[in-house]
């Protein structure tokens, strides 16, 4: 199952969706049937680290993120990744700016898979850290309980 997780920048929801994806997959022993990363609808952020506090909420939950730079979606993508799973309802525009149609259903919003659908929130505009990893995490338990049987 390969996944990719897409915000605005690549710098603060995403790649922490990334990150807590990638250890809860592993902590469920199931890193071989999965493939996870994280990219940008826009290019503002290209090539520039996870903003240092979402890299210090992920770290307050021993969670390393070393080496992850932004980088933009590609239509590629879509036809590489098995799902794309859109942050906020503008993301979900830009996904479609650069895709055009979804015409295999690959795209969603996170928290979408949880009997909770709303958007998560930019920590980037709200500085609310906390309130995006809730998301996030109960985002990324909804979907690896979703599709630990792919």
């Amino acid at each position: 199952m390969k996944i990719l997780f897409v915000c605005l920048g690549n710098i603060c929801r995403s790649p922490m969706a990334e990150f807590v994806m990638k250890k809860m997959v592993k902590e469920a022993g199931l890193e071989a049937r999965f493939e996870i990363a994280s990219a940008a609808t826009s290019d503002e952020e290209l090539g520039n680290p996870v903003y240092p506090p979402a890299k210090r909420k992920l770290a307050e939950n021993g969670i390393g993120c070393a080496g992850k730079t932004a980088r933009q979606m590609t239509r590629a993508d879509y036809d590489y990744y098995d799902a794309i799973i859109a942050m906020d309802h503008n993301n979900l525009r830009g996904i479609k700016a650069i895709i055009g149609e979804d015409v295999d259903g690959k795209v969603s919003l996170l928290m979408d898979h949880t009997g909770n659908p709303h958007d998560v929130a930019d920590p980037w505009f709200t500085g609310n850290f906390d309130a995006t990893w809730e998301d996030v995490t109960l985002g990324c338990a909804a979907l690896l309980k979703e599709y630990a049987e792919f």
